[in-house]
């Protein structure tokens, strides 16, 4: 079913990312094929972030294509899917503020990103802001597909 508004489908969609927290990230690579790997978005509404390696095979792979593809599937019933296009954040502030959403959020969906990438300022930090172009939420078991499926896509 396809949804017109994602307002009807955020408290769900926000309910179900921040407790599934990870979730596998295909990009494509210089050769047209896909790489998958895990990930840990954090959602502000329709808006994701992630917090990454600017050296990293994924920030190649978007240098040449800026789709990226997730998929949560912790809970097998109710799987979600969101289809973005990915831009690096330049902004100091932008990225402090992201981190400290990362920081102050509670666990598992909070940690420290000091652990990881230093400081919001380190160049090897890099900041994803994600766009999405359609987010699927699913629930199993339904009489049908489209009874089991919102569809939400920005006009």
């Amino acid at each position: 079913m396809r949804v017109a508004n994602f307002s009807d489908i955020e408290h769900e969609f926000i309910q179900r990312v921040h407790s599934m927290v990870w979730c596998s990230v295909a990009t494509v690579d210089q050769q047209q094929r896909p790489r998958s790997r895990v990930l840990h978005p954090i959602w502000e509404g329709a808006t994701g972030w992630i917090g990454t390696h600017r050296s990293s095979y994924k920030a190649r792979h978007l240098a040449h294509n800026p789709h990226m593809s997730l998929a949560y599937i912790t809970d097998l019933f109710k799987p979600v899917y969101a289809d973005c296009t990915a831009q690096w954040v330049e902004d100091l502030s932008e990225k402090r503020r992201i981190w400290d959403l990362f920081l102050n959020a509670p666990p598992p969906l909070g940690y420290d990103p000091a652990d990881t990438f230093i400081s919001p300022d380190h160049p090897d930090f890099g900041l994803l802001k994600l766009t999405p172009w359609r987010i699927d939420l699913v629930t199993f078991p339904s009489p049908s597909m489209d009874e089991g499926t919102q569809v939400w896509r920005p006009s």
